[in-house]
């Protein structure tokens, strides 16, 4: 069911869901990763991804961190690297080059992936000679099927047309603008200036090179916005219609994130401002005719991401919402997360770790985790609410062989709550969230999520309105 703006919120139910909460891009989610999981680990994920019933049906995707950056944006919480030194990109593709060999080392070479995403940090950091390194590295040692997704993140002040016209020449389809907000009182608070103008004019351009898509990253909840001031941003973007938004709420979490503390507290909006930006968000992108895919996405009808939504193929992973229900992903780089078969699996976060383990011929594998049975039962479940809005018991049972009602009776018993609340609906076949369950769907999402029992681990996470 699509959420819509018209949906009632009270106060009350602002209070009550004003907690922190996962988003859910995977679950379990990463914090729940040990460092007991380790190279020896994922090394046997590989082999039985190679040699196991399931090595010819399982797609595969690719993901590569790219950690440098120029500048420092204030609300950022990835992880980067703020250097002006373009030739530190120089040995950390040396260092890709190895990660990759070892995975050709057991996967074999030629392995066929259909999504390939560059992420950072600024991937746009690379000079054009360095992107085309990269992308022959990867061309010589993996199969890219012919209507695969390619995406990139861009960020405007580090691309002209001549870039344009490189990432077009080594097949990239897809681009990602990392906008946040047009308002410019809102971009000097966070440390990102980028007139609309200068946006404006990179995506005519790449409509000229006839890039596939466009994604537009906006967040709301940033210092100094209100919700007027965002529907500016709001019509700025409908007038360049990009393929795909992507409407984050802002994580302030100064106690982990070191650049957040550049931020004054006192400026960033209240719960209700932002929750009143999300509903005037949603009615501005649906009244331009996008389809709401869900939590975060929106994307126009003939976009590969909304035709999976009609279709029940929506899946999310740690990029977020994606084409590729459970899609293999092998990540790259620093920092990066991966996930084969019943598995996940993160790289070392310092570049001076993950140099160390490759140059000792290993996996810069530094935590992760093997599922358990319910671990992938729970997924299943969460990955529906998010994805569909809807979990049907039969489906479920036949899947997993349970009872449904019997094997989540705790949980049905919350949802009885939530259903008062006209966040869901619950009869004898399935659970339905309901217009006004949007705004809240991780909420209902936490109910299944087994691992959230206090609130000092609900603690680590973002506010989820």
């Amino acid at each position: 069911m699509t959420a819509t703006a018209a949906a009632p919120i009270t106060e009350d139910l602002l209070r009550r869901y004003d907690v922190a909460g996962p988003r859910y891009t995977s679950y379990p989610t990463a914090d729940r990763f040990v460092e007991a999981f380790s190279d020896a680990d994922y090394r046997q994920a590989l082999t039985l991804r190679r040699t196991g019933a399931a090595a010819m049906t399982l797609p595969l995707s690719l993901y590569v961190h790219i950690p440098f950056c120029e500048s420092l944006c204030y609300y950022c919480a990835c992880n980067k690297i703020i250097t002006k030194h373009h030739d530190r990109a120089v040995e950390y593709l040396r260092y890709l080059t190895r990660e990759v060999d070892l995975h050709v080392q057991h996967l074999g070479q030629g392995q066929t992936i259909s999504q390939l995403h560059l992420g950072g940090g600024t991937p746009t950091f690379l000079t054009d000679d360095e992107l085309r390194q990269l992308m022959s590295m990867l061309r010589r040692n993996f199969v890219f099927a012919a209507n695969g997704e390619y995406s990139i993140e861009v960020d405007p002040r580090t691309i002209d047309n001549t870039r344009l016209d490189t990432l077009a020449e080594l097949g990239f389809n897809r681009l990602s603008f990392g906008v946040q907000d047009f308002d410019p009182v809102v971009q000097k608070s966070v440390h990102r200036i980028q007139p609309f103008e200068q946006v404006a004019a990179l995506v005519h351009a790449a409509r000229e090179r006839k890039f596939e898509s466009i994604n537009m990253d906006l967040i709301y909840g940033l210092p100094n916005q209100s919700p007027e001031s965002f529907d500016r941003t709001l019509a700025q973007v409908n007038s360049l219609r990009p393929e795909r938004i992507a409407l984050y709420a802002y994580a302030h979490l100064p106690e982990r994130f070191k650049p957040q503390r550049r931020i004054d507290s006192l400026e960033i909006p209240s719960a209700g401002a932002k929750v009143s930006m999300l509903s005037r968000s949603m009615k501005a992108f649906m009244d331009a005719g996008y389809v709401y895919v869900g939590m975060d996405h929106f994307a126009l009808p003939d976009d590969a991401l909304a035709i999976a939504k009609r279709q029940g193929r929506l899946h999310r992973n740690f990029q977020g919402y994606s084409t590729q229900p459970d899609c293999d992903l092998i990540g790259l780089g620093v920092s990066s997360i991966g996930r084969i078969g019943a598995t996940y699996s993160q790289n070392a976060k310092t570049l001076e770790e993950y140099y160390d383990y490759l140059d000792q011929g290993r996996f810069p594998i530094v935590r992760g985790l093997a599922l358990s049975r319910d671990d992938v039962l729970r997924r299943s479940v969460i990955m529906s609410l998010m994805c569909q809005g809807n979990v049907l018991f039969e489906s479920m049972e036949l899947g997993y062989l349970i009872n449904f009602k019997n094997y989540f009776a705790a949980e049905m018993e919350v949802l009885k709550t939530l259903q008062d609340q006209d966040l869901v609906e619950v009869d004898d076949h399935q659970i339905q969230v309901t217009e006004i369950g949007w705004f809240f769907v991780r909420a209902v999402a936490m109910v299944f999520d087994k691992y959230l029992q206090t609130d000092r681990t609900r603690a680590k996470f973002s506010k989820i309105i």
